[in-house]
């Protein structure tokens, strides 16, 4: 994968920020969600460690890559968890040769560090954590002065350690926006209101087929759902009607076969002595 693009960098999404652009991102999971994010101009995808390869990298044009770094328990490195500042290395420099942009890391700020110290663009997590939900469960982080104080002593730490942009995930809006107006690192806001530096919302969401909670932020944009169900319901038929098919004999027939000559085939059995 060569150095060498198109795309945004780091220093181009900072320079959105400090001109109070918009940005817009979307986390996918297939390479049809990819390229359709391309083809829309979203600026930034976030993408899971274990969804990230070469051909997604080509399918997410000329987006800039977030590639989530799987924490803990949530997920796999060469099969086993990542747990230390070598581990969370290692991840992040294999990503980065497939073509990623920056590193979502979860773990904690020695850990940050150590990436940021060498130089890898670090996406931290502020707010409603699910990596760490067993301390807050599942809702709004910063309602009160003491939890929006912890937000911005949070934020404040982030940028010290060098870690360049950070999901801001369920936070009260007037707090959001004042992270986002007092720290250099980039917002990205899920749920955190208009004044975050980016608005991010999952795929699922966006296009309606979402299994999982609709959180308060989802926006539905397209009802898919009912043409998915149909579509898996129309390739099921199809799969039975393959099977029925091989099972009765009908597939293959003479015109999906290869035919040979008869005298080339009785010349093959004759030099085998058949």
């Amino acid at each position: 994968m060569s150095m060498y693009h198109n795309r945004p960098h780091v220093q181009d999404i900072r320079a959105m920020k400090a001109r109070g652009q918009k940005i817009s991102m979307l986390y996918v999971q297939t390479h049809d969600e990819a390229a359709a994010a391309a083809a829309a101009g979203i600026h930034m995808l976030s993408i899971e460690g274990r969804f990230f390869d070469a051909a997604m990298r080509e399918a997410a044009g000329d987006c800039f890559v977030q590639v989530g770094l799987p924490y803990g328990g949530w997920g796999s490195f060469n099969g086993r968890p990542l747990a230390t500042a070598e581990d969370y290395l290692r991840a992040a420099f294999h990503y980065a040769s497939l073509g990623g942009d920056a590193y979502y890391c979860a773990a904690s700020y020695d850990i940050q560090k150590v990436l940021c110290d060498n130089h890898i663009p670090v996406v931290g997590h502020i707010g409603l954590i699910p990596s760490y939900i067993s301390w807050t469960g599942w809702r709004a982080v910063g309602k009160t002065a003491d939890e929006a104080q912890k937000l911005w002593r949070h934020a404040r730490k982030l940028e010290e350690i060098g870690v360049f942009a950070a999901e801001l995930e369920v936070v009260p809006d007037r707090v959001a926006a004042y992270l986002s107006q007092n720290s250099s690192v980039v917002m990205l806001g899920m749920g955190a209101g208009k004044h975050a530096d980016a608005q991010y919302l999952f795929t699922e969401d966006v296009c309606g087929y979402g299994l999982n909670h609709k959180p308060r932020h989802g926006k539905v944009y397209a009802e898919l759902a009912p043409q998915m169900k149909a579509l898996q319901e129309a390739r099921i038929a199809a799969f039975a009607a393959f099977k029925a098919d091989v099972d009765q004999g009908g597939y293959p027939a003479a015109e999906h076969s290869v035919p040979i000559k008869d005298a080339e085939f009785d010349a093959f059995l004759a030099a085998l002595g058949g």
